[in-house]
Parts: structure tokens; C-alpha cells; sequence
């Protein structure tokens, strides 16, 4: 399938690991000219060279703290314009509602929701001027189901989805689209720490340790394992040129953790 990339630039936020490399690599595999960003050089130029050893040639990075209002305004000098925007940009931990400070709410909505909000700010008008845009936010299954551990995360889920519904409520009769997508618990170099921390054994081999996250913590998860970054990467590619008619959507890739319908 021709996924119709070869002409747009694409930028990808939090790209030089997990999810947003896998996403980063998928569009510029498919012919995108893409922009990835980060806060470390080491990082950046290893993604660069991952992306472009999988066949993205036309791949560049930017170095920034686009979770800043200097970080974004130093990408957005370097990039004015581009035709797909995915935030990814995303931080997450567990951490009892007590304990939460409101430095950790500001900090949270910061990196996680203003971040986003900056960059579609910066974009979506130039979109909307060339009549053709395509701006995605990667939310969580938390935004739908917040969990009792991660409140503060959730929230900042939840906020996304309403951001991306909010901002294509302004893309009516145009050829811009707004939407997000939920992932779930998803295999990065993060998860394995982070599934470690919850396990009743940290020392436990890898796959009991998730097994017992699943058993406990996701049981109504129907895939029952983590999610490859790839696997997200596959829906955002989709949506990112091709998928005109969805618009407003919160976009499920979340292995059946939701049991509601729509």
C-alpha cells in the first residue's frame, strides 16, 4: 500500500527511543521527510542512524527541549512549517495520590500536555492555510481508565484527548485532521524498569514479571503481553496521510484493555 508520504514532512516528538522512534522510522521508511527531536546529542544522532540504517533517508534531528517554551520555539525556528505532527513527547512513573506534589501536577501537565498544546498552536495554522494537515497526539488507554497509581499521568491523558477532539472541532471543511491515539502498556527501554518497580519479585525472569502485571495490574487486557513500539508505529503511519475521513477519533491501540464500546 502506497501510504501517500513521499511529499510531507513529519515531525516527531520524543523520537530518539521507544514509541516515537518506531513512529519516526515508519514514516520515514515510507518515503516522509522526517524531523526527530530530543534533549541529548548522544540520543539523537543514535536514533538518526537507526532510522536511516532501516532504510529512512531522509531523516534529520533537532535538539531541543520541546517540553519548554524555549525548546519549542527553537524547533519551530528550525522547522516553520510541516504537514504531520505527532506528539509523543511523554513522561510517566508510579506514584501514590498522597505523594504527589503540585510541583509533580505542574511538572506532568508541562512535559505531557502543554508541550503538545505549544507545537499544534505553532502549526495548526499553516495547516489550515495550505488546506492539508494531519496533527496527532499519543495519548493512553489511561486517559480512558485512569489508574489509581498514576493519577497525575492520567490526567494528563485524558487532557490530550480532549485537546485533539477540541482542535478538530476547528478543522471543519477542511483537509486538516486532529486526532489521538491510545496505546497501552507498551515494551520500551523504560518498561522493563518501570515493570521491575510493581513486581512482587524484581528478580523474577522478564516474561513472569510480566505475566504478573497483566494478572494483576491490566486483567482485562486481551492481548496480555506489552505492545511493540512497531505495532503503534503501524496505526500512526495509517493515520498520519491516508485516513482523511477520521477526524475528532480516539484512536484504540491498546491490546482490548477497555471493555466499553466506542
Amino acid at each position: 500500500m502506497d501510504l501517500q508520504l513521499n511529499d510531507k514532512t513529519a515531525l516527531v516528538t520524543g523520537s530518539t527511543a521507544g514509541i516515537g522512534l518506531e513512529i519516526a522510522r515508519k514514516l520515514a521508511v515510507e518515503g516522509a521527510h522526517v524531523v526527530v527531536t530530543g534533549r541529548n546529542q548522544a540520543k539523537l544522532d543514535q536514533a538518526l542512524a537507526s532510522i536511516r540504517a532501516s532504510g529512512g533517508k531522509q531523516v534529520r534531528g533537532v535538539l531541543a527541549d520541546v517540553a519548554t517554551a524555549e525548546g519549542a520555539a527553537i524547533l519551530v525556528e528550525a522547522l516553520p512549517r510541516v504537514d504531520i505532527l505527532v506528539n509523543n513527547l511523554g513522561i510517566y512513573e508510579i506514584k501514590d495520590f498522597a505523594d504527589i506534589s503540585d510541583e509533580d501536577w505542574r511538572n506532568y501537565f508541562e512535559v505531557n500536555v502543554l508541550s503538545g498544546a505549544r507545537l499544534a498552536r505553532a502549526y495548526f495554522p499553516g495547516m489550515l492555510e495550505q488546506n492539508w494537515g494531519r496533527i496527532i497526539f499519543i495519548s493512553s488507554e489511561s486517559g480512558l481508565v485512569v489508574p489509581g497509581a498514576m493519577i497525575h499521568y492520567g490526567m494528563t491523558k485524558t487532557a490530550q484527548i480532549a485537546i485533539s477532539r477540541g482542535l478538530a472541532e476547528l478543522t471543519k471543511g477542511s483537509k486538516v485532521t486532529v486526532n489521538s491515539v491510545l496505546p497501552g502498556p507498551t515494551r520500551s527501554e523504560g518498561s522493563v524498569d518501570f515493570l521491575k518497580s510493581i513486581a512482587s519479585d524484581p528478580d523474577a525472569p522478564a516474561a513472569q514479571i510480566e505475566a504478573e502485571f497483566f494478572a494483576k495490574g491490566r486483567p482485562s487486557s486481551l492481548l496480555q503481553r506489552m505492545i511493540e513500539p512497531e505495532e503503534i508505529a503501524n496505526l500512526v503511519a495509517y493515520v498520519a496521510p491516508l485516513s482523511a475521513a477520521t477526524n475528532g477519533a480516539a484512536l484504540r491501540v491498546e491490546g482490548g484493555i477497555v471493555s466499553s464500546i466506542g
